[in-house]
């Protein structure tokens, strides 16, 4: 998730209105530690305890322990709204930022430049 976050300015233009949640079966202490200690600009959510029903409320389909996929990503839009569901975040994969990327560019388009040229 390193990688992901120094790469969050780019992907996400600059954080522009875009809300990431990254759903894993890790502990919530866990998570919040990593989350401070790291300085994560977007989400977590454990759905340890609630096996699966975190995931499976923003869309996604728990695995066949009902648990979510390993670090599951929601994309949430500028208007609040689900616009992707990556069932299992390999953040070591190239292929899986053109997709993460690809769903915050539909939904968040560079601005055009203003400088006429």
């Amino acid at each position: 998730m390193r990688a992901y976050r120094d790469r969050y300015a780019n992907l996400f233009h600059g954080g522009r209105n875009v809300v990431l949640i990254g759903i894993s079966n890790d502990a919530p202490e866990e998570l919040a530690s990593w989350l401070h200690d790291e300085d994560f600009p977007f989400l977590f959510a454990s759905d340890l305890a609630n096996q699966g029903q975190t995931y499976a409320a923003f869309g996604g389909t728990p695995r066949d322990n009902d648990m979510a996929g390993s670090r599951a990503v929601i994309v949430i839009d500028p208007e609040g709204r689900i616009a992707g569901v990556i069932p299992e975040f390999n953040q070591v994969d190239p292929a899986a930022y053109e997709e993460l990327g690809a769903i915050i560019d539909e939904v968040t388009p560079e601005p055009e430049d203003e400088g006429g040229g």
